[in-house]
């Protein structure tokens, strides 16, 4: 047997279209809707698609919780505290701000780096607010928000039994 017996088309088609065959138009007609496809793909889902959650999402959260504390962190590479604002309201948290892009001269470029404005809301619990401390250190957003004691008293361990 042999490898081509394990492709699922036929002997007589082409595995590579014949260089004669290459339409540019047709295949950026090809990419455009398949760029359309991806964004559009997360609209009414329940996540975004992969080319899109980074944009999306960003910046990227940690969210750490101990005994008595829930901590989050986001990375925000290049920008400083003054670039950054965080609120906490009504069970709240919201870190929002913007990268501005940077660019060198005129010209043709490329770039992945993102920039523009971000918001991230992320919804807080049995926390206090009023107690809530923050501090940025190399480009990583760090705000510690102490558990409220009512929260930590609804805690109950559920012990594992074995068969």
């Amino acid at each position: 047997m042999g490898f081509r017996d394990l492709v699922p088309w036929s002997r007589n088609q082409d595995l590579a279209p014949a260089r004669e065959n290459f339409d540019p138009f047709l295949t950026l007609h090809r990419e455009m809707n398949r760029l359309f496809d991806d964004v559009l793909r997360g609209f009414g889902g329940t996540s975004l698609s992969p080319l899109m959650e980074g944009r999306f999402g960003w910046p990227k959260v940690e969210l750490s919780e101990i005994d008595k504390t829930l901590t989050v962190s986001a990375e925000l590479p290049g920008l400083t505290e003054k670039d950054v604002q965080v609120e906490i309201a009504n069970g709240v948290l919201t870190v929002r701000g913007e990268k501005k892009a940077e660019r060198n001269g005129e010209g043709r470029y490329f770039t992945e780096r993102y920039h523009g404005a971000f918001e991230r809301q992320i919804p807080l619990e049995g926390v206090e607010e009023d107690k809530a401390e923050a501090s940025f250190t190399n480009g990583v957003l760090t705000v510690s928000l102490p558990k409220s004691e009512k929260a930590r008293e609804g805690v109950k361990r559920i012990a594992i039994n074995t068969h």
